[in-house]
């Protein structure tokens, strides 16, 4: 199971991939947006994880992005701010708030995949 990480923070990026990789799964980190659709395209993530704000090309841009190309993939869009109301990340199969705690990040990915 491929998980691609998308976060310009580097510290969450780190933690996200040594607690992820220890529960097995493979996993992809990208720090830009442009990064990431190089790389959604190249590794056919099974899941990704998607910060809204990033330096070069927002994550609302890059969720409707990879939902044009693969539809299926569940993306969780995962940020410190409150965007819960915001229409565009409704495409998104879950919506977290960052935290150094990842249970509520591990459940909802264990959710996804075994819809």
């Amino acid at each position: 199971m491929k998980i691609l990480i998308v976060d310009d923070d580097i510290h969450i990026q780190r933690l996200y991939k040594e607690e992820l990789e220890d529960e097995g799964y493979e996993v992809v980190v990208a720090g830009t947006g442009k990064e990431a659709l190089v790389l959604f395209e190249k590794e056919k993530p099974d899941i990704v994880t998607l910060d809204i704000l990033m330096p070069d090309i927002d994550g609302i841009s890059l969720l409707r992005t990879m939902k044009e190309q693969a539809p299926k993939t569940p993306i969780i869009m995962s940020t410190a701010y409150d965007y819960k109301d915001n229409f565009s990340v409704w495409a998104s199969e879950a919506y977290i708030v960052k935290s150094s705690d990842l249970n509520e990040l591990k459940g909802t990915i264990k959710k996804l995949i075994n819809k």
